[in-house]
């Protein structure tokens, strides 16, 4: 398993709806190893594959708390399925945009209509933190970012601040 550079806002793959998996083989496998060690590394609840540039139609989510075993759920072609009418407000973040958090309102409760691993068929049903991570992630091969869900005036202040944050971390590796 490889730990992953993750990309940062703004870039044009994080922009991209991309293609859905055609087979369950060992290389989508490895991607989902490498997705799950990077998002454990971050750390962080979620992860969506353009995140770390490939333009596949996979996520990874693990929404345990920290005094629990890891849950790792791999998610191959996900599809919401059905949405509550009702929704929550959730400060959400996000590994392409280090540091930058805002609220932001989602249908409470989701379902969920996956590939596994292993290549089967499932459905997933998920309220809270779950519900919120598995609609942010199937965001990103959507190619929305949580900031699409804000106001136009709190998105701009947070990408202007990750425009400044991308060229210091550019100039930083540069050194």
């Amino acid at each position: 398993m490889a730990i992953l550079p993750i990309i940062w806002a703004p870039d044009p793959v994080l922009k991209t709806k991309c293609k859905p998996v055609e087979a369950v083989d060992d290389e989508v496998r490895r991607l989902v190893d490498d997705m799950l060690a990077t998002m454990y590394a971050a750390p962080g609840v979620g992860l969506a594959a353009p995140q770390i540039g490939v333009e596949k139609r996979v996520i990874v989510v693990d929404v345990a708390g920290k005094d629990e075993k890891p849950q790792p759920i791999a998610l191959i072609n996900p599809e919401i399925t059905w949405a509550s009418e009702d929704t929550q407000v959730y400060e959400e973040g996000c590994l392409s945009l280090p540091e930058m958090y805002a609220d932001v309102e989602r249908p409470a409760r989701v379902k969920v209509r996956y590939l596994d691993r292993g290549g089967a068929r499932q459905e997933i049903e998920g309220d809270g933190l779950l519900a919120v991570c598995l609609q942010h992630e199937i965001d990103h091969i959507d190619g929305v970012l949580f900031v699409d869900r804000i106001s136009a005036l709190k998105r701009n202040m947070i990408m202007k601040k990750m425009v400044k944050a991308k060229k210091l971390r550019s100039r930083e590796q540069a050194a």
